[in-house]
């Protein structure tokens, strides 16, 4: 994954206040730590920001006033109704600096006729290199009947990651379907006939 460039700058005003002023003027408090080093309190234009971490573990080239900042995205901050950033922690890298991560998992194909799948894990704990961080890790489930199960060993991983998660964690079961899809189908007729049965009985 390629570093998203971005143009920051530095602040000295913190608080609800500051920040409402600066979501209001198109900007994302956020905050640049890791390293030992004091944190460096900054803000992100809001729309290239939002389109830059769409995707999970992104890692961003910062230019602060003239100085480079590799940095991955730790926490974003969200208004819960509005879903627009308010706040994101970042974390200072290194060029070669492995760091560990939670990547999604994903689920590709489809099953065998007649069955269903739970899915147990979304996420996998991976170390990779920061500046070569997987966007996510596919889990191919094609033609796979019941009884069958994934467990995180037998993930493939990408290149250059090791898994951090517990080798035999249940990522995937796999089970018939037929009962599920009966259950729902005598549900649907009872619910159809309930209005007859009302008029009937008036």
């Amino acid at each position: 994954m390629s570093e998203q460039k971005l143009a920051a700058e530095a602040r000295t005003e913190f608080g609800k206040g500051f920040a409402r002023r600066a979501r209001m003027a198109g900007q994302i408090p956020a905050v640049i730590y890791g390293h030992g080093a004091e944190p460096i309190h900054i803000t992100l234009p809001a729309k290239a920001t939002t389109l830059a971490v769409r995707t999970a573990n992104a890692l961003l080239s910062l230019d602060l006033n003239g100085e480079g900042h590799l940095a991955l995205v730790k926490d974003i901050q969200r208004d819960p109704i509005k879903q627009i950033i308010e706040h994101i922690d970042l974390l200072t890298v290194r060029q070669g600096e492995t760091v560990t991560v939670d990547v999604p998992v994903h689920l590709v194909g489809e099953l065998a006729p007649g069955n269903a799948y739970n899915q147990e894990m979304t996420v996998i704990s991976l170390e990779a290199e920061a500046t070569h961080l997987p966007t996510a890790v596919e889990v191919d489930i094609e033609g796979r009947s019941a009884g069958q199960h994934i467990h995180a060993s037998d993930l493939v991983l990408p290149k250059g990651s090791v898994l951090l998660a517990d080798a035999e964690a249940l990522v995937v079961h796999i089970s018939e379907a037929t009962a599920t899809a009966e259950e729902g189908e005598a549900e649907e007729g009872a619910a159809a006939a309930a209005p007859a049965a009302e008029a009937a009985a008036e």
